[in-house]
């Protein structure tokens, strides 16, 4: 029997040690055990639609800006302000939240007061003023129609579809609009 040289039999062990870790790691998905990098399946925007629970400038779920509402969404027009040309939808399934429709596509969300929905950016209604300019700097700020100063409206200044803020007395973030110009700015639902 070959016996290793005293002094040789800690670093064997030693060794061995580090090869079982090294091993275990691999079995267990370590990034060492990755010989080639798998790549993320391919998404495109067409195909997969804004998240249910994420406002982002281009619509809410099902509903996209510059399309018409699925007729299978929960979005429907219900006993909201309506006309002719403009109309207004909304789903239990999402208080607070109303969308405006006009030539029979989706022009606007707005998410409001009762809502939980908030953008990618962690930006939802009771955020602050602080908040939404650190998440989007160089947004236009103008004077609330309605409410005395400090609120506002901060605008998107970008190309269509865009977001719109409104920002309260006290500062935070009372309602978020996504969509198109001149849907986006109006102040009174469809006016």
């Amino acid at each position: 029997m070959i016996r290793p040289a005293p002094g040789l039999a800690p670093l064997a062990l030693a060794l061995a040690a580090c090869s079982q870790a090294e091993d275990t790691q691999q079995s267990a998905g370590s990034p060492a055990a990755t010989a080639t990098p798998r790549a993320a399946p391919a998404t495109s925007a067409a195909t997969v639609g804004p998240s249910a629970d994420t406002l982002t400038p281009e619509g809410l779920g099902d509903l996209v800006v510059g399309k018409p509402v699925p007729a299978d969404s929960s979005f429907k027009l219900r006993e909201a302000q309506a006309s002719d040309s403009c109309l207004i939808y909304s789903s239990p399934a999402h208080p607070g939240v109303y969308a405006i429709v006009e030539g029979g596509t989706l022009r606007r969300v707005t998410v409001g007061r009762g809502s939980r929905i908030k953008l990618v950016e962690g930006i939802g209604i009771g955020a602050t003023e602080k908040e939404v300019l650190a998440a989007f700097p160089g947004f236009k700020s103008d004077p609330h129609t309605y409410v005395a100063a400090p609120a506002k409206y901060l605008t998107q200044p970008e190309n269509d579809p865009r977001l719109r803020f409104e920002i309260g007395e006290d500062g935070r973030v009372t309602d978020i609009h996504v969509g198109l110009v001149p849907q986006l700015l109006y102040v009174e639902g469809c006016a």
